[in-house]
């Protein structure tokens, strides 16, 4: 038995909550085309996305650690990965789309420049007078304008469904701004679109606490006062001597289960007592219901703090940052400064969307190995342009 697209689709009818997305009812792309016999409209997203340059080049982008630090630190690309596990698990447990949490997760931070949170901050204050640079933003418009893959049309085409989880991606640190992108902005963000938000945040917690400890610039002393992390031991059963690799797996994997969980629990009692008869009436609540339970935010947070002051303000990392800054903004001065500088392509695109913004997206669009030594290129006189 073959399973067509249309097959696919009433599996999603028979199978999946009242209130999840599906692709058969997709509002569709901005520009028409057939969809393939095979595959439903999300599941082609997904692909696409899979097969972009930016996608690719996640690899070596920083996450908390330049790449060139060790090879067994988080990189975006492994960050994506992993926040689209944890998002067609939370998925299936909620009878939500997979394929489109999936595609949503693999998306969300495309539009990352290299180094990091700072390399975000950086090229934003340089085009304060400009427009500013928003990651979130970013990625939108490298699936809708700068990935040329099709001679009809600019970007992937994805479905509106894709574009909006993209739009409407929140996190603490992260604000969506759907009016200015096109999308109603009284609708919250989808069930799958909540759904990755949430994995988001579950996978930088957990992991930047794994490289943090993989790479010394937390002990587990640090930790103690933590209750989160005192519940975590006490689940395994460690003693807190002779902290070896293995326990440190242990206490990561515990700790990411711990908060699955906690997840399923609280959202699951919300979509119980909601009885939500449609996808739409979730996008029509004043809340999300993709939720920790309270006891969970409250533990949450203490580590977040401890994260921000002990890793993400350590000195390596500030020395890092400061260098990101000396790098983006000599190479974002030089290019505007001089323009031919810049490869043909980037000076072709400048005379549509301005020279600024060009630039922009040429230098967020680097991965931070190819950032480094285009930085030599323009600066080292030792260095062949």
């Amino acid at each position: 038995m073959l399973f067509t697209r249309q097959r696919l689709e009433a599996i999603e009818q028979q199978t999946l909550a009242p209130y999840a997305l599906k692709s058969g009812e997709s509002k569709g792309r901005e520009y028409p085309e057939s969809e393939p016999e095979y595959r439903t409209a999300f599941q082609r997203d997904r692909d696409r996305i899979l097969h972009t340059t930016a996608f690719r080049r996640l690899e070596y982008k920083t996450q908390v650690f330049v790449n060139y630090e060790g090879d067994y630190y988080r990189t975006r690309l492994t960050h994506t990965l992993e926040v689209a596990q944890i998002g067609r698990s939370l998925a299936r447990a909620f009878g939500a789309h997979e394929d489109l949490v999936e595609a949503i997760c693999l998306a969300h931070d495309l539009g990352h420049p290299p180094f990091g949170h700072s390399g975000e901050t950086i090229l934003n204050k340089l085009m304060a007078a400009h427009g500013g640079f928003d990651h979130n933003k970013q990625s939108l418009r490298i699936v809708t304008k700068l990935e040329s893959r099709y001679p009809h049309w600019p970007g992937l085409n994805l479905t509106h469904e894709v574009r909006e989880g993209i739009v409407k991606h929140e996190s603490e640190y992260d604000v969506s701004d759907s009016t200015s992108a096109g999308f109603d902005p009284d609708l919250r963000a989808s069930l799958e679109a909540q759904i990755a938000n949430i994995a988001d945040e579950l996978a930088y917690n957990a992991h930047d606490l794994d490289d943090g400890l993989r790479s010394g610039l937390l002990v587990t002393e640090q930790l103690e006062p933590l209750q989160l992390w005192q519940m975590v031991k006490e689940t395994i059963g460690w003693d807190g001597r002779n902290f070896s690799e293995q326990i440190r797996h242990q206490m990561i994997r515990r700790l990411l289960g711990l908060e699955v969980d906690d997840v399923i629990t609280a959202t699951g009692k919300n979509l119980e007592k909601l009885d939500l008869p449609s996808s739409d009436a979730l996008q029509r609540l004043p809340y999300n219901v993709v939720i920790h339970t309270e006891t969970i935010n409250t533990l949450n947070r203490e580590l977040k703090n401890l994260l921000y002051s002990e890793m993400y303000r350590h000195h390596r990392v500030a020395r890092m940052a400061v260098k990101a800054e000396r790098f983006i903004t000599g190479l974002f001065e030089t290019y505007t400064k001089e323009p031919a500088q810049l490869p043909p392509s980037v000076q072709k695109a400048a005379d549509k969307r301005g020279l600024h913004r060009a630039v922009t997206d040429y230098i967020a669009g680097m991965t931070d190995r190819f950032a480094l030594e285009e930085w030599q290129r323009l600066f080292d006189p030792f260095i062949r342009p």
